[in-house]
């Protein structure tokens, strides 16, 4: 049965038993403090913890999930894996713990013709909470499980909560038995291996006052209203019904496998370590394929790094497997492929996946070649048999994307070793880092409870759009995540009102400013945020008098603001548009930020504007300006709303009725929550002020807007004036006199290095005419001066070495580099016969210099900082020879 039909059966199961099937939502979770939803029931948080009411009793849903927390087992287990479905059903209130188990019950055992899953009902076997004897009855009741098949389990197994105060319940979980050949007996308590866990079902009764831990925490009470949340996972059903050993060798997953086999010429199956990698290879293609159609692109943080980590393991795993060119066009398309049957979208978007994936990889390959050049002079300078710093492994881990287990494999080839145990204690210093900004942020995230509590009271009412100022009545008082009962002169507090005209930071745009006054107070608008969805905080300081919840206000927003991060707004949609007409319609929004006099967007696109590029899509935005297009907005539902044309940003989570922004008719027309001018000419000049790199596959454009560009364009007039006036030409000739300039001062540079190279070698012949003998060694030192860099050094040694007529032959040189000192330390094969190896006689030297150095037995460079210090340095190499 392919894993499509499984999601298939459910969907429709539980249609057919009164459930409203609800789409998958967006990988990427609503909640800041979550990088991805890892749980099927996360879209449905705010109504199973009654902060919203739920639009329907029941409901059913396959969502997509990313676990990243154990990523490094991938592959090596049958459990693990990043990207996962979790089919699921819940009641808000209305069925509970009899119908859940009923529904379970008669799905995995009716039979396949009947639109089950015919999974054998002897084969089955439940666990249950030990203070939760009701729900062992309804299984008996409900089923034909036998009393014997039924285990107790502790909290730790069969208690679900948040980690919060709020909602939590005991579990039921349903296990199948795969056989004898796959462990002991004696249920899930004995064997999770050879009992694999299939189903959970949460019954949500109890209010939580206290969570200490998993296990330790207070029972308020019931709940007002008891809800039901199960958890079937789709990859491991999948895996039972198509009879393979797990969850890779399912049929939305094992084509890539194949796949990489084919690549490789390594089967599957013939090598532990091989099979490993291939599965890894496997989950993070598929991870990336659907991470990235959710609108995820790679980059430096958050969601971006995970992705890009994921890209680059699964190109580090194949070349583990000893495939060294590109990969991902060969595995990416397999995998969209398997998937297009649960998700036609990934098929319809590929084009656009596709080349964010490509371009990840070839920015990993660039990468990988700086990467194996700093591992190459980390091996130079510690030579055979030693060992690469903690340090540098890190580095080339957290900078270049080098897994430790790639550093390791090429240091082995070189004959060097890895300081793991320093490298391990850096990742753990970052790890804990980590871990204490993600407590922060999910205890700033989590800490919603007073919101929550005004929300109970209904919306605020946002009337922005229509209006700059209105009467409101203050519903509460915020500070420090807690309601307070007032806030005096000096305070900053976040306020609630039950109509506000002021527009909270959201789309890209910036939150308004603006003054809010009530009887005998006043209070300014730094800030508007929305914590929870539909309630307004206004983070406020209190200028004068006192407020208190109850007040009456009357708000009014900053007018000269708010036009001017209108115009911004506006000015971004026609940058968007004028790029998608110059590039073409793959130059999507990645991104925004408008504020006023400032807009800056965020789009994908592999190569750098040329300058006519730049100028086109400046000069289509500034002609929309001039041929002042209305600016209109209407209300749709969001098909009918896509079908007509208007453009969604890519993983952004859209409301069934969306809000279309419409400039000019065809020329822009977008899914946008934000302000706008009235009509495009209000937007007043565009000027593009860079485009860049921020990411790969993304590049940035600036911009200046309305008054900012005009003062803009005015600074740079009076600069070419300037220019003009010094270089004594007219301002159309100052980029070819400056050009003639700077070409004449290069000359000018070359001259001076090839005077100084000659100079350097020119001190050749006195330094091959000034050697000395230290015990059979012919040595020469030389102190050059100033020299243009370390290859001068390099250079004047090397040729040195080669001029001196003699058995065993050391010569040392110093030049000073930026007032730096560089040293740099050659011997013959008769030296290094003698135990003499450059290597370690440049360390002497720098030393002396207070710094470090290293290479290679016949060759060898380092520095220092005093180069007050270069003729002991020099000593220094002449003392080891002599020992030796």
């Amino acid at each position: 049965m392919r894993t499509a039909e499984i999601r298939e059966r459910w969907l429709t199961f539980f249609e057919e038993n009164g459930h409203t099937v609800v789409p998958s939502a967006s990988v990427i979770s609503d909640d800041p403090s979550i990088l991805f939803n890892i749980a099927g029931m996360v879209q449905f948080i705010p109504y199973l913890s009654g902060r919203e009411p739920a639009p329907f009793a029941r409901a059913t849903s396959v969502q997509k999930c990313v676990r990243t927390q154990d990523i490094e087992e991938v592959g090596k287990t049958t459990r693990h894996g990043t990207f996962f479905q979790m089919n699921g059903n819940f009641s808000f209130g209305d069925y509970f713990k009899a119908d859940a188990i009923r529904f379970a019950w008669q799905l995995l055992t009716r039979a396949e013709s009947e639109g089950g899953l015919a999974f054998d009902p002897d084969r089955l076997w439940a666990t249950v909470h030990h203070d939760d004897a009701e729900t062992v009855d309804l299984w008996l009741e409900q089923t034909s499980i036998p009393r014997e098949r039924i285990q107790f389990r502790g909290s730790d197994d069969n208690f679900w909560h948040t980690g919060q105060p709020g909602p939590g319940g005991y579990c039921s979980e349903i296990y199948y038995d795969r056989g004898p050949g796959y462990g002991v007996e004696g249920g899930p308590v004995a064997d999770e291996d050879r009992y694999i866990e299939i189903w959970n079902l949460v019954f949500m009764e109890f209010e939580l006052s206290a969570v200490r831990s998993k296990t330790d925490f207070d029972i308020k009470g019931d709940l007002p209203a008891k809800n039901i949340d199960t958890g079937m996972g789709l990859e491991r059903v999948a895996f039972l019904k198509q009879g393979v050993e797990n969850m890779y060798e399912i049929d939305e997953v094992f084509p890539v496998i194949e796949a990489a086999s084919r690549l490789s010429g390594r089967a599957y199956g013939a090598d532990g370590d091989d099979d490993v990698r291939m599965r890894v290879v496997a989950d993070h293609v598929r991870s990336a394929l659907v991470i990235i159609g959710d609108g995820v692109r790679p980059g430096n943080e958050g969601r971006g790094y995970i992705l890009r980590r994921l890209l680059r393991r699964a190109v580090r795993a194949m070349r583990l497997l000893g495939v060294t060119e590109p990969v991902v066009p060969h595995l990416l398309p397999v995998s969209m492929e398997a998937m297009k049957a649960s998700y036609p979208e990934l098929e319809a978007d590929f084009d656009r996946i596709s080349r964010v994936a490509y371009a990840e990889e070839t920015a990993f390959l660039r990468t990988l070649e700086s990467g194996t050049q700093l591992l190459a002079g980390a091996v130079d300078r510690v030579g055979t048999g030693g060992a690469i710093a903690g340090d540098i492994a890190f580095a080339l881990h957290d900078t270049h994307g080098f897994p430790i287990d790639l550093t390791l494999e090429m240091a082995s080839e070189h004959g060097v070793t890895v300081d793991e145990e320093g490298f391990r204690s850096l990742m753990q210093e970052q790890r804990d880092r980590a871990r204490a900004d993600a407590r922060a942020k999910k205890g700033g995230a989590a800490d919603l409870s007073a919101y929550s509590q005004l929300l109970d009271d209904g919306a605020s009412e946002f009337v922005g759009y229509d209006a700059l100022s209105a009467d409101a009545r203050v519903r509460g008082l915020v500070s420090d995540g807690g309601a307070v009962d007032r806030a005096a002169v000096g305070d900053t507090v976040d306020l609630v009102l039950d109509v506000t005209p002021f527009y909270a930071e959201s789309g890209g745009q910036r939150a308004d400013q603006g003054l809010i006054r009530g009887d005998g107070f006043l209070a300014r608008v730094l800030d508007v945020q929305a914590p929870v969805k539909g309630l307004p905080a206004h983070r406020v300081e209190v200028l004068d008098g006192e407020i208190a919840p109850g007040a009456d206000v009357f708000a009014e927003v900053d007018s000269a603001h708010r036009f001017a991060a209108a115009q911004a707004h506006s000015a971004t949609h026609l940058v968007h548009s004028a790029l998608r007409t110059v590039l073409g319609p793959h130059a999507v929004q990645a991104g925004s930020l408008n504020q006023p006099g400032y807009m800056r967007f965020d789009y994908a696109f592999p190569d750098a504007l040329t300058p006519a590029m730049r100028a086109e899509i400046e000069d289509a935005a500034n002609i929309a300006v001039r041929d002042d297009f209305d600016v209109s907005y209407e209300y749709l539902p969001l098909d009918e709303a896509k079908r007509s044309g208007a453009l969604a940003l890519f993983g952004e989570k859209y409301p069934s009725v969306v809000r279309v922004v419409d400039i000019g008719g065809p020329f822009s027309r977008e899914l946008c929550g934000g302000t706008h001018v009235a009509r495009t000419a209000q937007v007043g000049p565009i000027s593009l002020l860079s485009e860049a790199s921020v990411g790969s596959g993304t590049r940035r454009v600036e911009a200046a807007v309305g008054l900012d560009a005009f003062r803009g364009l005015a600074r740079e007039r009076t600069i070419l004036q300037s220019l003009s006036e010094m270089l004594k030409v007219p301002g159309t000739d100052v980029p070819e006199r400056v050009s003639s300039l700077l070409g004449r001062l290069k000359e000018a540079e070359r001259t001076i290095a090839e005077l100084g190279r000659a100079r350097v070698l020119a001190a050749a012949a006195d330094a091959v005419a000034n050697t000395r003998d230290i015990g059979g060694v012919r040595f020469s030192a030389t102190e050059l001066g100033d020299v243009a860099d370390a290859g001068d050094v390099r250079s004047f040694v090397t040729d040195v070495r080669n001029r001196i007529d003699a058995d065993a032959v050391v010569v040392a040189a110093v030049g000073t580099v930026g007032g730096k000192p560089s040293v740099v330390v050659a011997a013959d094969e008769g030296a290094q016969s003698r135990g003499l190896r450059a290597g370690d006689l440049v360390k002497r030297a720098c030393t002396e210099l207070g710094g470090g150095g290293g290479g290679k037995p016949d060759l060898a460079q380092g520095g220092g900082q005093d180069a007050a210090r270069i003729p002991q340095a020099l000593d220094a190499v002449a003392t080891a020879i002599a020992e030796a």
